[in-house]
């Protein structure tokens, strides 16, 4: 006599507020408050960041003097600390600003470059190629000293912005179009079979099984858009590099203005880090 047993696997338990009570599904976006709360908070930061990111600094020092006998003399790094915080929100606000801009960009490179057409799908896959394979700071230098040229004169945080946008867009654009590549084939079947127009699929089918895929290494796009940004500096973007190069050619001592701005890096890195991690966690959830 055998005895059978029956297992039953219990469905992870939604979290509150995320369905509709009416039809059961789930909320819009709209529909969810601490989602329109976190967005609404994300734009109150980033206009804060782009007030206080666009400032023109001057670095002139202060007071305090190190003390020539110290190797590193903390009331001299102390005193250095105010100027690097407005330094570091003007290279917070070009890495993020930047980072958006080629999140953006990004995903049209990656619908251009799997184009049926050749005519289409090649002059982006050249472009892609060809900003991966130059140094960002080539394509600053060409962007601040080259256009002008050609009768097109950028700012020097213009520069930066378009820079890392353009430079990071291809590199997002190949994310993208993975994410794109691991959608089931069987999805674009189903949508065909639905007679769902081309822009449906996409934005309701294609694109949310997609960008959750890439999300990790957008994030990793982020952390290294924000280490890039300092080389603004070398285009007179004030951002913390360019506070370390002044400082310490004002004061001959480079040990304190070089680590506090290391220390600045993560102030910004860690916690970004964190949220996108926080961020693919919660869309890997909503995809089950």
């Amino acid at each position: 006599m055998s005895s059978t047993t029956t297992s039953t696997s219990t469905p992870p338990t939604p979290p509150s507020g995320s369905t509709d009570a009416a039809t059961g599904g789930p909320r819009r976006w709209y529909q969810r408050p601490r989602l329109v709360v976190g967005l609404l908070l994300a734009a109150g930061l980033y206009l804060v960041l782009a007030r206080l990111g666009t400032r023109r600094l001057r670095f002139r020092g202060g007071d305090v003097l190190g003390d020539p006998d110290l190797a590193f003399d903390p009331a001299y790094a102390w005193s250095l600390v105010p100027d690097a915080l407005n330094a570091l929100t003007v290279t917070a606000f070009s890495a993020v600003t930047g980072f958006a801009f080629a999140a953006v960009l990004g995903l049209v490179l990656a619908l251009g470059r799997r184009a049926r057409s050749r005519l289409l799908s090649w002059p982006f896959a050249a472009f892609i190629e060809f900003v991966r394979s130059t140094p960002l700071l080539v394509q600053l230098f060409f962007l601040f000293f080259a256009l002008p040229e050609l009768g097109v004169t950028l700012s020097p945080m213009q520069t930066i912005v378009l820079g890392l946008g353009v430079h990071y867009a291809t590199y997002c654009s190949e994310a993208y179009r993975a994410g794109i590549n691991s959608v089931p084939k069987g999805q674009w079947e189903a949508a065909t079979a639905l007679s769902l127009s081309p822009a449906v699929t996409w934005m309701r089918v294609v694109l949310p099984q997609a960008i959750p895929n890439v999300l990790p290494a957008l994030g990793n796009f982020l952390v290294a858009g924000f280490k890039d940004a300092p080389l603004g500096s070398a285009i007179q973007v004030t951002g913390v590099l360019f506070f370390a190069n002044t400082t310490a050619g004002r004061d001959f001592r480079p040990v304190e203005p070089y680590l506090i701005i290391g220390l600045c890096f993560l102030l910004v890195s860690i916690p970004a880090a964190w949220l996108v991690r926080r961020l693919e966690r919660r869309i890997g959830y909503e995809r089950v």
